[in-house]
């Protein structure tokens, strides 16, 4: 450890901590999560359905796309209502309609404001106090059952291809027949009432629902806890006294006369001798633009549903390629893309680490990842399409066809497949690492890389925590492990670490400042964002405590992204270092934009839906993608695009990047992305919020009020920044393309390379 000593304790501490803590409130998890009632009855002994049948109805969920079509609490797409909101308040005002009817003869919308004042109390009584006794068993009344027979009704009418419900699939972005079998839509409504039922039932003991009353339904009371006030006024002070240490530190703690090296008269990497592997990148790189392209091409191709339900430019294209299938493989193109191109950088670091030489067989290892990689995209996507055209017989589903489940959509067996192949890439760069390790010399920077790519080589088996029929509550508890701890955690360090170590063998920075930053970030993400998984749920059948840590460290995620403007200076700057780097310009520059959407995107507008008592409003709506494109693009995005653009630069020496083309890339990429979310998606969220506060959020999303012309308008007027966004993907991706066929010498065979140390 040497002299980083207290930042290595430092980090180790966190680490410690943070796990204790995930693991402890995990175990809460299980412990509180909803019941699935064993059976479901009415007070005059007639059972309506069970546990089973509920479960049915999840996996039947899973087959049409899950949180691709529709959200289930609050997670999941936003073309179509949120199931269990929806489902809630259309059970309710159908009970409210059969109380009026029977005492008063008429709708309840026709009687008078202290008999509907009394109808309203009975209604919050009967939910509110809706539990399962100690055999599990949930007694509903007469009139609930029949209101939800009458909601079930509604439901099995929209999931066919009922043509009184056709102007309704077309607003909602769903194909005709989206579930066939009469018998899966009715364990479908089975599975929505569930949801619904947690989120209007009472937990015991507590004052609030199974979700932390959301969503907001005045109907019965759901409004925010005040608990979820509490922590959410001291996730703002936590923020404010983060910032201020955060400062004070920078101030007083950091060495301010650390003068640069002196860069080399050459480029250190362009004196050496690429390896078989390394050569062999160029095809990592390809399938980095090409799943890119893919990605944005479908991603205006979704969007376009939000205007035409069913049709492109009148074109009814839902029965081949419906909304949640689009949508499916435009999120899990972008993983793929991105992971490929964090992959491919570090099998280029791996020789170098290595002495400038392949340990053995590495090429054929390489070689061997990039076709395993090839096989899960396209398994995987056949996968989804089988399933969500319901050709793929419903109990291969979960293995091979669609899980349901947002950024790990993936068949089980293909995402088998994708642990896997990230194992083998951990193989790969052990080979290399691990010799070096045991040389003389400060490791301190090598051994937090390799750190960090056992975390991302391991971490991904956090998905296989839950099964096909796992309580969603857990489900949820694990996903979030893959898409928030092993993305937003796992591959942050190691981009910050890769980074300092190119850095510093360019000779850019000192290896000393770049152990020290890396370390000192390494804690700052960590600190933060392993118990700031908790934040994504807060009403997904948790309880109290894990709102309030969730709520209180996920604030200081942002900390650390207060300073991301003069990490961007400094990488900036670099580019006058030395006249030779000039050659990776537009790779920093892509390291510059993401100091500004980690500041933004991830900071701003992450921030901006992250305290309980915004994502309680705003859970589910259009201010939800404005985060995840500024943040997953924005950070990651243009994270995978700068290595991959840097990969290029070494493994094809004699290459220049066109100044045309790389100014097209950069800047419409970032234009679009601007227009994107400020033409669009970030209105539509603020005038949603408005009526979520106002109403409820199942009237934000609903039918009536999504399919009002000022919001038409603004999912039209979203064409423009994707028009933008995909020249600069085409610009991007052509250049890449030109560099990887492009026909020169690999360099000067006869020289060695350096060792990074």
């Amino acid at each position: 450890m040497g002299p980083y000593k207290k930042l290595w304790f430092t980090l180790i501490a966190v680490l410690v901590v943070t796990f204790s803590l995930l693991g402890y409130f995990g175990k809460e998890v299980y412990r509180h999560a909803p019941p699935i009632p064993a059976q479901v009855v009415t007070d005059d002994g007639r059972t309506l359905f069970t546990q089973d049948d509920i479960l049915d109805g999840q996996t039947a969920w899973q087959s049409v796309g899950g949180m691709q079509l529709g959200s289930i609490w609050g997670h999941g797409a936003y073309q179509a209502p949120d199931w269990t909101a929806d489902w809630l308040h259309r059970e309710l005002t159908a009970w409210l309609d059969l109380a009026a009817q029977a005492q008063y003869g008429k709708p309840y919308a026709q009687i008078d404001g202290p008999a509907q004042a009394a109808l309203r109390e009975a209604l919050r009584a009967e939910y509110r106090g809706a539990a399962t006794d100690a055999s599990g068993v949930l007694e509903v009344s007469a009139r609930r059952a029949q209101a939800m027979a009458q909601t079930a009704a509604y439901y099995d009418k929209l999931f066919s291809d009922a043509p009184e419900l056709q102007t309704s699939r077309e607003h909602f972005a769903m194909k005709n027949n989206t579930l066939p079998s009469a018998e899966r839509r009715q364990a479908l409504t089975h599975f929505f009432f569930w949801t619904a039922w947690a989120a209007s039932a009472q937990r015991p003991g507590y004052e609030a629902t199974y979700t932390n009353n959301w969503p907001h339904e005045p109907l019965i009371g759901n409004q925010p806890t005040a608990e979820n006030v509490i922590w959410s006024v001291a996730s703002v002070v936590v923020l404010l006294a983060g910032v201020g240490l955060l400062i004070w530190a920078w101030a007083f703690l950091r060495k301010h006369d650390d003068e640069p090296p002196k860069a080399a008269a050459n480029d250190p990497l362009t004196s050496f001798a690429l390896t078989p592997s390394q050569r062999a990148l160029g095809k990592y790189l390809f399938l980095v633009v090409a799943l890119f392209v893919f990605q944005v091409f479908l991603g205006g191709f979704t969007a376009h549903y939000t205007v035409e339900g069913q049709s492109f430019y009148g074109i009814d294209v839902s029965r081949w390629i419906p909304y949640s299938l689009s949508r499916t493989w435009h999120i899990q193109s972008a993983l793929f893309w991105i992971a490929t191109g964090f992959l491919a950088a570090g099998l280029f670091l791996a020789p170098l680490i290595h002495g400038g030489k392949d340990p053995r067989f590495q090429k054929l290892g390489v070689d061997i990842l990039f076709w395993a990689l090839v096989v899960v995209v396209v398994g995987s996507f056949v996968g989804n399409y089988l399933a969500i055209a319901q050709i793929m017989p419903p109990e291969w589903n979960f293995w091979l066809g669609h899980q349901g489940y947002e950024y790990v959509d993936l068949g089980r067996l293909w995402q088998i497949g994708k642990f896997a192949g990230i194992l083998i890439w951990l193989g790969l760069m052990l080979r290399g690492i691990v010799p070096a390790l045991r040389a003389k010399g400060d490791r301190n920077l090598l051994a937090l890389l390799t750190a960090s790519v056992v975390a991302i080589g391991l971490f991904y088996g956090a998905g296989f925590g839950y099964g096909e029929r796992t309580s969603l509550t857990i489900m949820e508890y694990w996903r979030w492990w893959v898409v928030h701890l092993w993305v937003e955690g796992f591959f942050e360090v190691f981009a910050t670490t890769a980074l300092a170590f190119i850095f510093s063998t360019l000779g850019l920075v000192s290896r000393p400042m770049a152990t020290a930053a890396s370390l000192a970030s390494a804690s700052l993400f960590m600190l933060g964002g392993i118990p700031g998984t908790f934040h994504h749920l807060y009403f997904a059948g948790t309880t109290t405590p894990v709102m309030a840590v969730g709520a209180s460290f996920s604030a200081l995620e942002v900390v650390p992204l207060i300073v991301l403007g003069y990490e961007a200076w400094e990488n900036w700057r670099l580019k006058s270092q030395a006249p030779w780097m000039e050659n990776v310009r537009w790779p920093l520059m892509c390291f510059v934009a993401v100091a500004f959407w980690n500041m933004l995107g991830a900071g701003v507008f992450g921030f901006m839906i992250n305290p309980p008592i915004s994502l309680y409003y705003v859970q589910g709506l259009n201010t939800t993608p404005v985060h995840a494109h500024a943040a997953l693009f924005g950070v990651y995005g243009f994270l995978a695009l700068g290595f991959t653009l840097l990969v290029l630069r070494y493994i094809r020496p004699g290459f220049v990047f066109s100044e045309r083309l790389m100014k097209t890339a950069f800047w419409s990429l970032n234009g679009g992305l601007v227009l994107m979310i400020a033409t669009s998606l970030l209105p539509i969220g603020i005038i949603q919020f408005h009526a979520s506060v106002a109403h409820g959020l199942w009237y934000a999303r609903s039918e009536e009020f999504m399919q009002q012309g000022i919001l038409q308008t603004l999912r039209w007027v979203r064409t423009f920044g994707d028009v933008v966004f995909i020249v600069g993907a085409l610009a991007m991706a052509w250049q890449v393309v030109q560099g990887v066929f492009r026909r020169n010498p690999f360099g000067r065979t006869e020289q060695v390379a350096p060792v990074l140390r």
